[in-house]
């Protein structure tokens, strides 16, 4: 199973690993949705969606269904002490 921006919860940050770039609007790109990238998502809106994305210090509204079109590694935290 791909593990996609859609999939993140609240909080959790993730590094981009692919784009279905045929999907994905141009703006994103300009944005720095690139792969290698750390993406994090902030919020939900009402009904979740559109979803409030972090993309290196972009904070970006996009839809749930080009979400799922942004493959990405989760990072785990680490605890603090």
């Amino acid at each position: 199973m791909r593990f996609t921006v859609a999939h993140l919860k609240r909080g959790e940050k993730g590094i981009i690993k692919d784009i279905s770039a045929d999907q994905i609007p141009i703006k994103l790109f300009e944005m720095g949705c690139l792969p290698g990238s750390e993406v994090e998502l902030i919020q939900f809106a009402p009904f979740q969606d559109p979803m409030y994305i972090n993309i290196n210090g972009s904070f970006l509204a996009i839809r749930r269904e080009t979400a799922l079109h942004i493959e990405v590694e989760k990072v785990e935290e680490k605890p603090t002490l």
